[in-house]
């Protein structure tokens, strides 16, 4: 099935945020395996010549679109170098469905954390994967290898360093299992654990997490005045960053998804829509990607009701054409029923809400999620250790 015009397949095992990890640890000498795609689709191996530690970070929000419209709070950002130009986020284009690509370095297809929010097969309720602790089990829900379990195992000094509150979590556990944890409290913080961590081992693979930009986006929204002086301390974070690294380092720099400015004339309420909610047994997903569970017998109904009443505002299509499409990879036949009986994917800047299930979701100024550009395209961008350059 075609997509809409502005739309876009994550081009997965070639350009794609699944592809950074296996690249980097491919280029420390770690035999990497991801079921079949490439290990260094990316070929870092040759843009990371002789670097024995690398420093992967990623800002959350920080869209490529973004940081190129705002050269004057970025400096560092849009003046550092890239080895490969611009990736893709996976789809949906959100912050659990990523970490999770970009830690396995496989497709959501493969590692089955198909979205914000998803059903759990076989149960009337959903896991919301941001407040997930160990229900499901992590090590079921999502049973692929990480990258740096296999790179501690080949011997690599592999390190998390990201806020407290998601120490331990399922998130955590599911995407970044392998590592060591190292709490950060502070921007100040994360800086000075990436920079001790890289100093551990022989080779050392680290990986640092800052959320900040994401959250003022979704509360003031990207055109905003807080927006824009968030994203000036990430530069100066990423310029901290560059500046202490050890000489036979790298530090890459990438994100997991952009993001849409949402007006309130491209907001619909799901619950206040009769025609959305005849037939529909659970909705999940967010307000730019929503899977929708329909009762026994009535998917094909409300996969027309949704159809009827989105129209041009959504890509609307049932669970096996988003599938057979390929914005998810190949999915395991075992995670599919994750997936909602019909997708629905925001074109342009509209949201579908659900004010009364999730106020606060609903009154936000930004969101993402679906396959826009400005939604999918992510940076990669690099800086060197002195003997490097």
């Amino acid at each position: 099935m075609s997509l809409p015009d502005g739309f876009g397949v994550p081009p997965y095992g070639s350009a794609t945020l699944a592809d950074v990890l296996p690249s980097a640890a491919t280029a420390l000498g770690v035999p990497i395996r991801r079921g079949g795609l490439p290990v260094d689709p990316l070929d870092l191996t040759a843009a990371v010549a002789g670097a024995r530690r690398v420093a992967v970070l990623l800002v959350d929000g920080l869209g490529a679109e973004l940081v190129a419209a705002h050269p004057e709070q970025a400096p560092v950002l849009n003046a550092l170098g890239t080895p490969v130009g611009t990736l893709s986020a996976p789809c949906p284009s959100t912050t659990p469905v990523s970490l999770v690509t970009l830690g396995t370095g496989l497709p959501p297809g493969s590692h089955g954390v198909l979205g914000f929010v998803t059903a759990v097969p076989g149960e009337e309720r959903t896991l919301n994967h941001v407040h997930w602790d160990d229900d499901p089990d992590p090590l079921r829900w999502q049973a692929q290898p990480t990258v740096f379990e296999q790179a501690t195992a080949d011997g690599v000094s592999c390190t998390v360093v990201a806020p407290h509150a998601f120490a331990g979590s399922g998130l955590t556990r599911a995407a970044y299992r392998g590592a060591d944890y190292a709490s950060a409290f502070s921007p100040g913080d994360l800086v000075a654990g990436m920079h001790a961590a890289l100093r551990t081992g022989e080779r050392s693979l680290v990986y640092g997490y800052t959320a900040d930009l994401d959250l003022t986006g979704h509360v003031r929204g990207v055109d905003s005045a807080a927006w824009r002086a968030q994203l000036g301390i990430v530069d100066r974070l990423v310029e901290q960053l560059a500046e202490g690294l050890p000489d036979d380092a790298v530090l890459l720099v990438t994100a997991d998804h952009g993001m849409v400015d949402v007006p309130d004339t491209t907001r619909l309420d799901v619950g206040a829509e009769p025609g959305l909610t005849e037939g529909v047994r659970l909705l999940a997903g967010e307000p730019r990607a929503r899977y929708v569970h329909a009762e026994p017998g009535a998917a094909d109904d409300v996969l027309a009701a949704w159809r009827t009443v989105l129209g041009p505002r959504a890509w609307v299509v049932s669970r096996a054409e988003a599938v057979d499409s390929g914005v998810f990879g190949d999915v395991q036949e075992q995670l599919a029923d994750r997936i909602g009986d019909v997708v629905a994917l925001a074109r342009g800047s509209w949201a579908f809400t659900d004010v009364q299930r999730d106020p606060f979701g609903s009154m936000l100024a930004a969101y993402h999620g679906s396959l826009t550009s400005a939604e999918l395209a992510i940076p990669l961008l690099a800086a060197r250790g002195r003997a490097l350059r």
